[in-house]
């Protein structure tokens, strides 16, 4: 994939303006799900933080914006994506490393290093069960990839350092794939289910899981993203907790909805 042009790319705020990215016009664009990815992880300042399938750097510059101090990585299979992303750490003053790599064939170096949060949004659809995007960014962030959604739990365990933290977004109905994934690396498996509104079925879940964790599984009540029952105006409808987070940099908080 050839690198971006500037006349292809738009320049996007989040977090009410405390992060600026590029993304391209016509690609795989950010929207909600890594900021609330981010916003999940308890990362304190002088931790560090890989992102696997970074993408332009949505999910760890947002966090990198809440949490100054984090040492930060990020894994981008598609070149121009990670050229992106360099560029975006670049235009936020953010210090970050950036390698453009398949998550399960990482450089020697990489494989040597451990984290003490690993964030990832792996493709949410499985191969050929969903239409096919035209633009090869966002058909491989929609689901055409090659690694099963198992290595990427496996890798990210690999390199979580001990009581690391994996912070991972995932459709509802690849949960059970998530869970046995995470059956022999990882423990102390939390999941806050993300509903677009009141009384809806979610369509989205955050897992959490520790490296060596040994408590019980926990199910939270979901995060409800919107008010009211549908959309009746020409407005977004974020209740305060998940606008806070979109806007204000706010924490997700676990289990308090």
């Amino acid at each position: 994939m050839s690198l971006f042009a500037d006349s292809e790319l738009t320049r996007d705020a989040f977090l009410g303006g405390r992060l600026h990215l590029l993304q391209p016009r016509h690609g795989y664009r950010a929207g909600i799900d890594p900021v609330l990815l981010a916003a999940s992880a308890p990362a304190r300042a002088g931790q560090s933080v890989l992102d696997l399938g970074c993408g332009a750097g949505a999910a760890l510059f947002c966090l990198a914006a809440r949490m100054p101090g984090l040492t930060l990585w990020g894994v981008e299979f598609q070149p121009a994506y990670a050229e992106l992303a360099r560029r975006n750490a670049e235009i936020n003053e953010i210090s970050a490393h950036i390698v453009t790599a398949d998550l399960t064939a990482l450089p020697a170096g990489l494989r040597q290093m451990a984290f003490d949060h690993v964030l990832a949004n792996p493709p949410y659809f499985r191969p050929a069960s969903h239409s096919s995007a035209r633009d090869t960014g966002r058909r491989l962030a929609l689901g055409e990839s090659a690694t099963p959604l198992a290595d990427w739990v496996s890798v990210a365990a690999r390199r979580l350092a001990p009581k690391g933290y994996l912070h991972m977004i995932q459709r509802t109905d690849r949960l059970p794939d998530l869970l046995l994934a995470c059956k022999d690396s990882l423990g102390s498996v939390e999941v806050l289910p993300l509903s677009a509104r009141p009384g809806r079925a979610p369509d989205l879940v955050i897992l959490r899981a520790r490296k060596g964790g040994r408590a019980a599984f926990r199910l939270h009540a979901p995060c409800i993203l919107h008010e009211g029952a549908r959309h009746t105006a020409d407005r977004d409808s974020y209740t305060a907790s998940v606008a806070a987070v979109l806007r204000d940099a706010a924490p997700l908080a676990w289990g308090r909805h």
